[in-house]
């Protein structure tokens, strides 16, 4: 049985001068999500207008401020979850403002027994709209050649926005260093430990306002480094090794 903590869910939302967007998805939060939870605002440096617009608000969302303590979006999102203690936690955009109406759902998959829960583009009553043609073929590709080619149950490989269990974060070694690698990576190691992974239906569109921090050609090593991980668990029936692994659970 799963222990309940006084905030069942904690949302790691990493910022990068998200204060145009911030409040209306604090609010949406607010008025949709029946489950209690906490926010961790995930931030590089002291002067993000994020931290001005959220200060300025009056709301009942328990909110804390989490320093990055390196730079960049994945550093946010590994501070965002050393900082947290609920029993599970999500990650979230941002600037997204449509798909509050899921948190719920995807917090019920782990209750069911999911380790990960994914928000996927890619399932029926999914979609994704707008986003620029390079990086729309190559996610689509990538998602959907590790749905067809391995044993991972899910069709949005890559997609940030997801739930990963406390099991998974005290037990997964998270090696990315950069950008939102560390998504895909967490998947295919708990999908090589056969851990329980389901996914919710999820919308995405193309931001319309502030810079996305998104770096497909930058990242794209990275990813594939992941991608080829999950296919080897399905067609060279590799087994996790100690360097996926925390040192205290190598240990145990």
């Amino acid at each position: 049985m799963k222990l309940i903590e006084e905030y069942p869910i904690d949302i790691v939302i990493p910022v990068f001068n998200e204060g145009a967007s911030i409040i209306e998805v604090i609010k949406l939060l607010e008025f949709h999500v029946k489950t209690k939870f906490r926010i961790l605002i995930c931030y590089d440096f002291d002067e993000d207008n994020t931290l001005e617009a959220i200060n300025k608000i009056s709301t009942a969302c328990e909110i804390e401020f989490i320093k990055n303590k390196g730079a960049g979006p994945c550093d946010a999102v590994k501070s965002g979850f050393d900082a947290s203690n609920a029993d599970c936690v999500i990650v979230f955009p941002g600037d997204d403002t449509f798909n509050q109406k899921i948190i719920d759902e995807m917090y019920q998959k782990f209750l069911d027994g999911s380790e990960v829960v994914v928000a996927s583009r890619f399932m029926d009553g999914g979609s994704m709209i707008g986003c620029p043609i390079i990086k729309s073929i190559l996610v689509r590709t990538a998602s959907f050649t590790l749905y067809v080619l391995s044993s991972i149950p899910v069709r949005d490989a890559s997609n940030g926005f997801r739930l990963f269990s406390r099991k998974v974060l005290n037990t997964i070694n998270i090696q990315s260093t950069h950008g939102f690698t560390y998504s895909l990576e967490i998947l295919v190691k708990c999908n090589r430990l056969k851990w329980q992974i389901d996914e919710v239906p999820a919308q995405w569109l193309e931001r319309k306002e502030g810079k996305s921090n998104f770096k497909v050609f930058f990242w794209l090593k990275m990813y594939l480094r992941w991608y080829f991980y999950g296919l080897e668990t399905t067609w060279l029936q590799k087994n996790i090794t100690p360097l996926c692994l925390k040192q205290r659970m190598i240990n145990e």
